[in-house]
């Protein structure tokens, strides 16, 4: 049976003349007893390994002693690169570094490539991928290495390409591409009918290393101008395209009959956004798929829509698909699957009855499920149903899946469905005004189809989130987790943003068809991660809004399918003073344009009310706690070991209210010193807990929210721990820093 688990190669049989000897050579790196080994010195990919396992076997840092850990080194990367102007909001680093040989690399806010000496933070080199060119802001979670001899790259991703840089100069590798890049959108333009070459392709996270192969998924829009989320494999030397797998299937292929006729040229998403993994040994790479566009309504994409929502396993050489597993059928909820899977190796009952290893993957969603299967057949390991979903109060034209899939173990890690009994008790106050909102508005299932009516969700946000989650060798997952209200409300997609009776001008459809879906129809926004414009003049130059509108910046994609005419006009209209010609009044307000709905880029009748989350009148969750935790599963048996919260509002603890998590953005790491490290909470502090019973046993107040997931290695005998506190998400302060933690 193949297995890429990382195992603890040290030597624990070694005999006492040679620790003795050990001891005296290296009386200074505390190795003794910590089983080191330079293989598992490195953190060499995003996830920790290929397998996603985000697992280290080094021991130095333990239960006993990972108290006295202390801050090693801090490096600011915030700093700008020369002649980059810092952008008006803050940005994020979600990046989780990779250590090789001693030398850290790392991306920084700006999306500067950076590499370090990891046990002192001291810095080699930093590359500006924006040098000569407009920049293009979005979050970056990590980084890639491949080596041949003396040949070592870092590969990674800033704006629309992929970068080849030297991994010794920090220089770009010529050879690579067009001068040591490639265009994201290669492998998903020249489709008939639609101007692929417009449209918006990015990359959040990182891809695998197969040999000399690249494959990489990518990030594109949400709404009907997305780029469909096609799979590509580029040779690591040259740059030049080697395959696709097409997500939304084209006519001939399998899944095609999932949709409609036309929908390959018009339909897109189904991207693998969120990261992927790698057996090695089985040469198969295995990711998530998000929703097809658009959210949150589907009239015009009608099926069970193969291959969005799926987790699909490839030949990582051909491109050339083995398997796939649905996990939820025609998705109208926004329910990407959101950070990668994590291959493991469990014992279940083989068809005797007798237990047996078997190598599995396994998938976490964002409305809290978990989903094992076989590595090699995609079956499910422990009894999936498909248990009946609403189908009525749909949007006109819709057709909602009659059944999802729902795993019976394990059981969800978040709570399904807002109901009465979960609404806050925090203060009769905030109770009442929840409550009198809960009464407006459709809750209590997650397959109630959206509506203009409005409803209550749990799952949009998470669940799981990109940071992942960790796995043991001994088959214990550690999975984070939010639970949040989002109240979400579809409107038709041209009614007026000054009222009821005033007809819109140009450039008020445009933001209605590309903007109000984030930024809300009446322009108020949805938080820091989608601010509000209605008087976005007075924080920005026309010029200003016109560069992010057309380049992109922080989650806002590139609209590059707009025309210059189109953007003028978009902007005219958040400057209040635009043109005044009206649309056509011969629109229905419950349905777009006969002409425009089969073209592309597609306009949809409806559009939801921005990603809102739903608080109390303080600003807390509108649920009960917790409102975020941490759990240890065992997919062995598929039952819990330990639920702790995960975070806290020190103020609430303060009145003695028990602990009761916050928000989390970021993912843990367990090592074989019995220890889980995370950081992502609201509180901005990385904890250590105990892996078996779920105790605090460190923490540390960063400087700034640690937003993304930390990594551990191993320099000269001594290990470390290392975050990136970023900060800015979600309205936290900015911070900028990668903070390092050691014994002393």
């Amino acid at each position: 049976m193949h297995s890429n688990q990382p195992k603890n190669v040290g030597s624990p049989g070694r005999s006492l003349p040679a620790l003795a000897i050990l001891a005296v050579l290296m009386p200074l790196v505390g190795l003794v007893g910590s089983h080191y080994d330079d293989r598992n010195a490195d953190w060499v990919a995003y996830g920790g390994n290929k397998a996603g396992n985000r697992y280290s076997p080094l021991t130095q840092i333990n239960l006993s002693n990972v108290g006295r850990l202390k801050v090693a080194w801090e490096y600011d990367a915030a700093r700008l690169a020369p002649g980059l102007e810092a952008p008006r909001r803050p940005l994020e680093i979600q990046c989780q570094p990779i250590i090789v040989g001693g030398i850290l690399y790392g991306t920084t806010p700006h999306l500067s490539l950076f590499a370090l000496k990891a046990d002192t933070g001291e810095e080699l080199w930093r590359f500006d991928p924006f040098t000569g060119a407009t920049p293009r802001f979005h979050v970056n979670r990590g980084v890639m290495f491949w080596q041949d001899g003396h040949d070592k790259r870092v590969l990674y991703t800033a704006g629309n390409h992929l970068f080849a840089v030297n991994a010794a100069t920090g220089q770009l590798i010529t050879g690579f591409g067009d001068g040591g890049k490639v265009d994201l959108s290669e492998g998903v333009t020249g489709r008939p009918g639609r101007e692929n070459d417009r449209l918006s392709v990015d990359a959040t996270s990182p891809g695998v290393i197969y040999k000399d192969l690249l494959v990489i998924g990518s990030r594109v829009s949400e709404y009907g101008d997305a780029a469909p989320g096609h799979i590509r494999a580029f040779d690591v030397r040259t740059g030049k395209l080697r395959w696709t797998f097409h997500t939304v299937p084209e006519p001939g292929e399998p899944g095609y009959d999932t949709w409609p006729p036309d929908a390959w040229k018009r339909i897109g998403g189904a991207n693998n956004w969120a990261g992927m993994v790698l057996d090695e040994q089985r040469g198969t790479v295995y990711f998530g798929t998000g929703s097809p566009s658009v959210d949150f309504y589907g009239a015009d994409r009608q099926g069970m829509n193969l291959y969005a929502n799926c987790v699909i396993s490839l030949n990582a050489e051909t491109g050339k698909m083995n398997w796939y597993y649905q996990t939820v059928h025609h998705d109208l909820w926004d329910r990407d699957i959101s950070c990668q899977p994590n291959l493991l190796t469990v014992t279940h009952k083989g068809p005797d009855g007798k237990p047996r290893k078997i190598d599995a993957v396994a998938q976490a969603t964002k409305d809290g499920l978990l989903f094992l299967l076989d590595r090699d057949t995609g079956k499910p390991l422990f009894p999936v149903e498909e248990r009946p979903a609403l189908t009525d109060y749909h949007l006109p034209g819709e057709h909602p899946w009659p059944t999802q899939p729902f795993p019976t173990k394990p059981t969800p890690f978040a709570r399904q469905n807002f109901t009465l009994q979960e609404i806050t008790d925090r203060t009769p106050e905030a109770h009442a005004f929840v409550k009198e909102k809960f009464n407006q508005t459709r809750s209590g299932n997650k397959y109630m189809p959206p509506s203009r009516e409005g409803s209550l969700y749990l799952g949009i946000g998470g669940g799981a989130e990109w940071g992942g989650n960790a796995a043991s060798p001994d088959g214990i997952l550690y999975q984070n987790s939010n639970e949040m209200v989002w109240d979400l409300k579809m409107m038709d997609y041209n009614a007026p943003v000054a009222g009821p009776k005033t007809t819109a001008s140009p450039g008020q459809a445009i933001y209605m068809r590309n903007c109000a879906a984030c930024h809300r129809a009446d322009r108020r926004g949805s938080g820091q991660e989608y601010p509000g414009l209605i008087e976005v003049g007075n924080r920005m130059s026309k010029d200003e809004i016109d560069n992010i509108i057309k380049s992109g910046r922080g989650r806002m994609p590139s609209f590059q399918h707009i025309t210059d005419k189109e953007r003028e006009e978009l902007v005219g209209f958040l400057l209040n003073a635009e043109k005044k010609a009206a649309i056509s009044e011969n629109h229905s307000a419950s349905e777009a344009p006969a002409e425009t709905r089969s073209a592309f880029p597609y306009i949809p009748p409806y559009i939801n009310n921005g990603w809102t989350r739903f608080f109390d009148p303080d600003g807390y969750p509108a649920i009960k706690p917790p409102w975020g935790t941490l759990n240890a599963i065992d997919l062995n048996t598929g039952e819990y070991l330990w639920r702790v919260p995960l975070g806290e509002f020190p103020e609430l603890t303060g009145k003695g209210m028990p602990v009761t998590g916050t928000e989390n953005y970021g993912g843990p790491i367990v090592t074989a010193g019995g220890l889980v490290f995370i950081a992502a909470t609201k509180d901005e502090k990385i904890r250590a807990f105990d892996r078996k019973t779920g105790k605090i046993v460190w923490e540390y107040q960063l400087p700034a929210g640690g937003f993304a997931t930390p990594a551990t290695y191993m320099v000269n005998g001594k290990q470390y721990i290392v975050i990136a506190a970023g900060g800015a998400k979600n309205g936290h302060k900015p911070g900028g820093k990668y903070i390092a933690f050691a014994l002393p």
